[in-house]
């Protein structure tokens, strides 16, 4: 089969890799009909993710049909159109009874980590009943990709773990497409203002359109003043940080207001700092997630009622064979205006 596979940092290429087999009484194998890229995918690029080692299949999303399951698996039977969870929850392990799969000790984040992932034309997904969700008759299924890991990454490690709330002042750093997610999903809970903040000027006027209130481009003007002239000189009560690298962890201790929470999303591969000289009298709360997952089946619902549609942040598409060109537009994003691509084997 074809796969696009991480040979180290900078370095990947589509390869034939043998089929995946059943190796466990709880896999499944789902031949998959649409996958993406994610900026997770980028930093091992860049080699920020030492578990994942040269050699594997990437990618950690996807939607598929079932193609073949282990003798254990009850939930699915081959010819079964589902979702993929970037997350694989045993369901069985103290943290996955805790609500935490991120940490789940035999699964969380392995597909396209310490395990092969979806970037292929098959893949084997161990916990198949706990890490796959069925598809609904009808639904549009390449828009369902986006619950794979983005919609939920971004409403539980922003939204819940930033404790937005009606009325609140919320202020998003990072108009890609997981702060997109988080924007999106933030509007649940009615915040009176939604503040993106990116360098981007066609992010921006994005996230315009899917709901912000405000826009601040940080490359023209001080987002510090920009949000507090926004705020009555108070500061947000959520500053949710998307990106993943220190300036804009550090942006966000400057714009939280007493009070208040800062959630962080981002994958950071290097050290940022923590400036408790200004904080420690603050009343903040700093929170840290890998998503869990565990609002997927809420998310799948919202979006098959038509609450939500993610569909909206898919702009590019490519067959497997092209790859290496999605991934290329996908890493160019501020000349390719690119939020999510599809690959389609």
């Amino acid at each position: 089969m074809k796969a696009l596979v991480y040979h180290g940092p900078g370095q990947k290429s589509l390869d034939d890799r043998p089929k995946p087999a059943i190796m466990a009484p709880t896999d499944a194998i789902v031949r998959i009909l649409h996958t993406t890229i994610c900026g997770t995918d980028l930093h091992i690029l860049k080699g920020d993710v030492p578990t994942c080692t040269p050699g594997r299949i990437l990618g950690h999303e996807g939607v598929g049909v079932v193609e073949a399951i282990g003798d254990a698996v009850s939930a699915f039977a081959p010819g079964d159109h589902v979702l993929i969870s970037c997350i694989s929850s045993c369901g069985r392990c103290a943290p996955c009874r805790q609500g935490m799969y991120s940490h789940c000790e035999r699964g969380g984040w392995i597909l396209g980590n310490s395990i092969d992932g979806t970037q292929a034309e098959f893949v084997r997904i161990p916990h198949a009943d706990t890490s796959l969700y069925p598809i609904p008759a009808g639904a549009d299924e390449a828009a369902l990709v986006m619950l794979s890991d983005i919609l939920p990454t971004g409403f539980e490690c922003g939204v819940l773990n930033g404790k937005v709330q009606p009325g609140d002042n919320v202020a998003i750093v990072g108009a890609g497409p997981i702060g997109l997610a988080t924007l999106l999903t933030a509007q649940f809970y009615s915040p009176a203002q939604i503040i993106m903040i990116d360098l981007d000027a066609h992010r921006l006027e994005t996230a315009s359109h899917f709901g912000a209130t405000h826009v601040i481009n940080s490359a023209e003007q001080d987002p510090v003043a920009a949000v507090r002239a926004v705020t009555g000189n108070r500061g947000v009560d959520a500053a949710i940080e998307a990106v993943g690298v220190a300036a804009t962890f550090e942006l966000c201790q400057d714009l939280v207001a007493p009070g208040g929470v800062i959630a962080n999303i981002g994958v950071h591969g290097h050290k940022a700092d923590l400036h408790l000289e200004k904080l420690w009298s603050q009343n903040i709360a700093i929170t840290t997630r890998l998503v869990d997952t565990a609002t997927t089946p809420m998310l799948l619902r919202t979006v098959v009622a038509g609450k939500v549609d993610p569909a909206r942040l898919i702009t590019h598409r490519f067959t497997l064979d092209a790859a290496l060109d999605a991934y290329d537009t996908f890493a160019r994003a501020a000349e390719t205006h690119a939020l999510k691509v599809l690959i389609t084997p």
